[in-house]
Formats: structure tokens, sequence, C-alpha cells
């Protein structure tokens, strides 16, 4: 069933201005526009209007009920500008956020608010956010467009339970329905001062007397007519959210909210046989910052792993800042898929193809018996005998890779010596020289200490780091043994990361 809210916003051209100069909220104040020949006020703030000062007036017909009102210059389109921002900010709460044309802004909520505990708490959480930003409102949340706006406009209930949107109307005045302003004073002066008065009415009756709009509005409120919203950000159909309840800070947290939405869009992709070349990876922050990472693939791929290491590649790119409250997946360019792609990830298929044998056979004629290798984990915690060399396509791993600490692409077999600057104990160096270049660290993550396999042989542990230089190339250094200023212990480079 759709669920719509309408947010009005009783004041937002002078909260606007609050905002920019917060010693306003303390005095009375008025926006005015020119209209012929006369300065014509077109909003005012909470204090002008307990001051019976009002939009409409004439700002001299003001300044005599109250001479020290300040007032200053409305903006063009400024009301246009703030409901357009707002309303892709509000796609935090729902993919489909809309500009109201009447003013305000309408949200499709319909399978939005019971992730956050209901309707209430959406609706809540929603003017909580608001009033943080600077902007009073209200909200309301029904079953029709119609309904939303009415209540958010007319009456103090922000929740209408499902199917009850027309007992919530009855009592409304007919200003309620969004029917023109003259309209609504002949019904008035008809006495037909609820909507229950009105709708009591048969159509062909109103139709001849008020015209086609109001029969249209009532069809609309009570459901029986259908209205669409023109969202600011187009839906893309294949779209997945997750939002977060606490502000997400670290990078493993991210990769959590990734690997699900993965997880969520891979499986729709597999079942309507289509794949991904291009996906955005979207961050909205709590501060309304946006920030995000895209991926393309050459073939099409709904492969989650593969996939997932397209993105980690770029995930130190993404600034969180205060928080990221919610997480938007979208695959923008799709193509459809081929399931035998898949085949190759899988070991007891993909290995055993004839085609891949082939191919290896032709490099190897080309480039040597050596060019193509491939490796398999090995039961040793010392770096240089973890991995084996296969002796075959056929040959199926005795054990798994260890992944619980990041290892470096290439390993250097044997490692080799670098000069270091001033290393302190348990920590890794300033610097180091390899190769006749010399590499300042920016950053490093250590130490992991790996001690020898003393039933193999005998000798000293390592303390391992993962360093960054300036360039943003990443090495793996360690140091031989413990940490003596008098002996100078040794120092290599073992490995690059990717």
């Amino acid at each position: 069933m759709k669920r719509f809210v309408s947010i009005w916003f009783p004041s937002l051209s002078t909260d606007w201005f609050e905002l920019r100069k917060p010693e306003l909220k303390k005095n009375a104040f008025v926006l005015v526009a020119p209209s012929h020949g006369r300065m014509i006020i077109t909003a005012a703030n909470s204090l002008a209007n307990k001051r019976g000062i009002a939009k409409g007036m004439v700002l001299a017909d003001a300044k005599a009920i109250f001479p020290s009102l300040q007032y200053f210059d409305d903006k063009p389109d400024l009301q246009s500008q703030l409901l357009q921002r707002i309303a892709e900010w509000c796609i935090r709460f729902t993919p489909a956020s809309a500009v109201d044309p009447l003013g305000g802004i309408i949200l499709d909520a319909s399978g939005c608010s019971h992730l956050w505990g209901g309707d209430e708490a959406y609706i809540t959480d929603i003017l909580k956010r608001l009033k943080q930003k600077g902007y009073s409102a209200k909200a309301a949340i029904a079953d029709t467009i119609g309904s939303a706006w009415a209540m958010a406009r007319f009456s103090n209930e922000r929740v209408i339970e499902k199917e009850k949107h027309l007992e919530a109307l009855l009592t409304l005045p007919p200003e309620s329905l969004r029917i023109e302003q003259k309209t609504s004073e002949r019904l008035r002066n008809l006495g037909l001062r609820q909507v229950k008065n009105i709708i009591s009415i048969p159509r062909s009756s109103l139709k001849r007397r008020f015209g086609d709009l109001i029969i249209q509005r009532i069809n609309q409120a009570v459901g029986t007519e259908r209205e669409f919203i023109q969202p600011v950000y187009p839906i893309e159909p294949f779209q997945e959210r997750l939002p977060s309840f606490e502000p997400i800070q670290r990078i493993e947290g991210i990769e959590i909210a990734l690997g699900q939405l993965l997880q969520k869009l891979c499986s729709r992709l597999q079942r309507e046989g289509k794949g991904l070349r291009s996906a955005y990876f979207r961050c909205y922050c709590i501060d309304s910052h946006v920030t995000g990472i895209e991926i393309s693939t050459s073939r099409p791929s709904n492969h989650i792993e593969h996939l997932f290491h397209l993105f980690s590649l770029k995930l130190s790119s993404i600034e969180p800042r205060l928080g990221i409250e919610l997480f938007v997946l979208e695959a923008t360019k799709l193509e459809d898929h081929t399931p035998l792609q898949e085949e190759f990830w899988k070991q007891t298929t993909g290995l055993n193809n004839n085609k891949l044998s082939e191919f290896i056979d032709r490099v190897c004629g080309k480039l040597g018996a050596g060019a193509v290798q491939r490796y398999l984990p090995d039961e040793h915690y010392w770096p240089e005998r973890s991995f084996k060399e296969a002796s075959s396509l056929k040959e199926q791993p005795t054990t798994q890779w260890k992944s619980d600490k990041p290892r470096p692409l290439q390993v250097l077999s044997p490692p080799e010596v670098v000069q270091v600057t001033a290393p302190v104990p348990d920590y890794p160096p300033l610097n180091f020289r390899y190769l006749g270049k010399l590499h300042k660290i920016l950053r490093a993550d250590g130490p992991e200490r790996i001690e020898k396999e003393w039933w193999i042989e005998e000798g000293e542990h390592r303390d391992y780091y993962a360093v960054e230089d300036e360039e943003g190339n990443r090495y793996w250094l360690f140091r031989s043994g413990h940490y003596d200023e008098a002996k100078r212990p040794l120092w290599f480079i073992h490995g690059f990361f990717a």
C-alpha cells in the first residue's frame, strides 16, 4: 500500500534569513517585494505575526502598527531554491522525494517507515533533522498525497493510520482540498465549512457549480484517482538503500554496508539475468555532504566478491566527515549476463576448462615454460613458506589462504636490505632508501611480529610494517630481531602491495 509524507514550512524564507543572521531571531522582521508601486510583505517571522503583521500587507501599514519593524528585500525564487535543496536532502528518507508545486515537500514513503521503527518514529526523525538544520516544519503521513497535504496544514495529527485517511479529512475546512481560494470562499458562504459537507453533494452538482478541479482534488484525496510526483532524482530501477541509525565513520562499517548492498543487488541481478557494467556507491553524511565512488567492468558481472574488490580499491577516498547515515548502491549501466561467465570463479570447473589450459600453453610457448605460474596456500607462518607453486591446474589446495592480515601482491625472494633513517623502538622508520631512491613514509600499520619456525630452522623473529610513501605506493618492511641501537638491526623490504 502506498504511503506519502507531506512536509510544510510555515516560515521557510524567514528561517533562511535567521540562519544567516541569528540575531534576527529576537526581532520582528518581514520580507518585502515591490508590487504596483508599493512594497508588499511576502513573509513575516513569528514575532511579526504576533504583532498582527502578516503576508500580503503593505509595508507602510505594517510600520504604522509596529514602527520598529525591520524589513529586508525578498530574494527572487528563494523559496523554490530552498525547497529544491531540501527535497534533494530528503533523499536520505526515501528514494522518491519531490517538490510540491503548492509549496512544501512530498515524499513517497511506501516501504520506508519500517526502517525507522514505524510511521511515528519516521515522521519524528524527519522533523527533528529539519529543526536541527534551522527550519520549522509540520508533516503528516497518510495513504494519499491529498490527505497528507491536508493533515500537515490543517491538523495536528501527524500519522494517519492505513485506510483511515477519509475519516481524518471529514472535519477539515474546504481549503484542505487544495482548491482555489475563490472556490473555498464560495463554499464557506454556502455554509459548506467542512469536507464532509462537500463530499456528500453529488459529483455532478459540484462539477456544474465549481468546475472540474474540485472533483479531481476530492478523488485524489480519498484515493479513487492516482496522483504522481516528479522526484528530484530519477529512481534507478536497480538501486539498493541502507540507512544507518548511528553515523558510520570507520572503514569497517562502510565495508559492511557495501557488502550487504552488493548481496541484495547481485541477488536481484542474478534472478533477472543481468550484469552491471558500471555502478555507483553513494554515501550521505549527516552534515548534508554527499560522497561516493564509481566502478566499471569490462564485461557484465553480478559476482559479489569481484565487485566488492573493485569498490574496495577506492574506499579510502570516501570522506565520512561527521558520519554517514545513508548508503545507496546503484547499477547505472546494465547488460544481459551469461551465467557461463561465473564458471571461472569456481575452482572445480573454471580451472578445468580446456580453453584456459590451451591459452596458458600458448602464452608459455611464446614467453617460456615458467611464464605462467599458479600458487596455492601452504601451512606455514613464515612468509616465504606460506605459499607454494602448484604442480598443475588440477592440484587442489590443502588449506585456506590466510586473509586475517594484509599481505602484499608481490613478495621478494629473498627480502632485500634497505637503509632507514632514525628508527624509534617499536615504530616504523621515518623513511627508507631502496634502489637508490628515498621514500618518505607518510602512513604505517604495524608492527606484526612473525616468529621463526624453530622446528625447521633457527633465527630471529621479524616485526613487519605496511607503509605508504608520499606517492601513494605501499610496501611491506620488516626489522629483523629486537631493536638494539648498539647493534643497528637490519631492515628489509619484503613485498609490494597493489
